[in-house]
């Protein structure tokens, strides 16, 4: 990791100056390639900020967590939706309270792979986005926990802000990380079979807070904003301020997703006879053998999983 301190920032935003926590290499070296004209944009606006490269979301949670100790109560995540997890579990003790309540979160949007900023009308230009992060304008958005077994055999726990996933889409982010880092758009697709192949769909009960089924599971989306997958509108009815998941279930084929990308890309996948839809602050499933967890683009572990909600956790730049 190393900072950089903006040349000639004179001002300070309504929030005191703010810390970019950038992954350079995240959506395929985009964040690296955009970061120059974020700094000029910010340093134009007179901005006091600093820049903290980071190479993981696990770096990026150490660096967030660092600058709160450190008095720095802006942050703003560059880079893809693991990079915006990581600073969102830096800010966030393990039972949801924030580690200092007058934090805030920026995004600044740099490529295809950060999905949270398309809920909010945030993907925009460098420009644009400095422009957004010097205003005062806020908003209280729920976290999502995800609770699952780790790669060691081990109960865990992680926040999540966007989208986590059980099934189909979690066996697509663990091969991803590896195809696409070398194969771009091939590898993507590559990873896309390779998921169908890997599923084990079975059936397991699905609980939320009001009711539950036991279906055939091909995926399990737990949404709290509303894009995935690089501009996917996976979850149209989902408020990331309401207290409660978007949650889908698809009960078709091992490919039904992949299928279905073109329907799910414009948000019209729902309603649909294979796919259970409901609203609920909790979810829960132990299928017989354990399916792969993601969230915020992250691998994370396997099933038993369950998902809560921590209602307004997080203090958004808007």
């Amino acid at each position: 990791m190393r900072s950089r301190a903006a040349a000639g920032g004179v001002m300070t935003s309504p929030f005191g100056p703010l810390r970019v926590i950038a992954r350079p290499q995240a959506n395929r070296g985009e964040v690296g390639r955009a970061l120059p004209a974020l700094r000029a944009a910010l340093d134009g606006r007179g901005l006091a900020h600093d820049v903290v490269e980071v190479s993981s979301g696990a770096r990026a949670q150490q660096a967030a967590q660092a600058a709160l100790e450190e008095g720095v109560r802006y942050l703003v995540a560059a880079g893809d939706d693991p990079t915006i997890g990581g600073v969102v579990n830096g800010m966030l003790a393990r039972d949801g309270s924030s580690r200092r309540e007058d934090a805030v979160l920026g995004v600044a949007w740099s490529g295809s792979d950060s999905d949270l900023p398309r809920t909010f009308g945030l993907d925009r230009t460098p420009e644009v986005v400095a422009a957004h992060l010097a205003g005062d304008g806020t908003m209280l958005i729920d976290a999502g926990r995800a609770e699952f077994v780790d790669l060691r055999g081990e109960p865990a726990q992680r926040w999540f802000v966007n989208v986590a996933e059980v099934g189909w889409g979690a066996h697509l982010i663990r091969l991803s990380a590896r195809m696409t880092r070398w194969l771009g758009r091939l590898g993507h697709l590559l990873a896309a079979y390779g998921a169908i192949r890997a599923l084990d769909r079975q059936e397991a009960t699905v609980t939320v807070a009001h009711t539950g089924a036991t279906v055939p599971v091909t995926e399990v989306v737990v949404a709290n904003g509303q894009f995935s997958g690089t501009g996917m509108k996976i979850a149209p009815r989902a408020l990331p301020d309401d207290g409660k998941f978007n949650v889908q279930v698809f009960t078709g084929d091992r490919s039904q997703v992949f299928l279905m990308t073109q329907q799910i890309f414009r948000g019209e996948h729902l309603p649909h006879p294979q796919i259970i839809e409901w609203q609920s602050p909790t979810v829960a499933l132990a299928p017989p053998r354990p399916l792969p967890v993601a969230a915020d683009g992250q691998f994370l572990g396997y099933t038993p999983a369950a998902f809560s909600l921590a209602p307004r956790a997080l203090r958004l730049k808007i």
